[in-house]
């Protein structure tokens, strides 16, 4: 994984609509980046589906989320439409954005070993520094673990700025 309080590798991919997103967009808000195997699987739909569920929560925290997977951009449109899913999704075929976050690693299912995504979250303040990540994450239960840390990083902020 990339380090805890470094800067986040910049990146720019396509979303679901085929344009282009990057992580410098963002700057000035918190930005929940998560990294996600494959669209329309159990776990990978639960995981958006809360994402988009709590995304006042999110607005109100002032942070935006971000999916990411090797998915293609025309996956991602039809997995959003399907669930009726709000949050942005970004198409990385080329596993260049998943290197860069240390979430391409070696799987095994079944005896097989595969290179695959690493479910795996990061919280990015608003100045682009990482300031807390989620490795092998288990979905049940994350969103709201990614909401508290986030509400608790705030305050962290709040108070050494007094």
């Amino acid at each position: 994984m990339v380090e805890i309080n470094t800067q986040a590798p910049e990146f720019c991919l396509q979303n679901q609509e085929s344009e282009p997103v990057c992580n410098t967009d963002y700057k000035g808000n918190w930005l929940v980046l998560y990294f996600y195997p494959k669209d329309n699987t159990p776990g990978c739909t639960l995981e958006a589906r809360n994402f988009t569920l709590y995304e006042d929560d999110f607005k109100q925290l002032n942070a935006k989320v971000i999916g990411i997977s090797p998915d293609s951009c025309d996956s991602h449109k039809k997995f959003a439409e399907k669930h009726d899913l709000t949050v942005t999704l970004l198409s990385d075929p080329s596993h260049e954005v998943l290197e860069q976050f240390k979430v391409w690693k070696p799987k095994k299912f079944m005896g097989k070993e595969y290179l695959g995504v690493n479910r795996t979250t990061y919280l990015i303040d608003p100045d682009g520094v990482i300031r807390h990540v989620w490795n092998n994450v288990k979905v049940q239960h994350h969103i709201e673990d990614v909401i508290e840390k986030l509400k608790e990083t705030q305050r962290g902020e709040q108070g050494s700025n007094d």
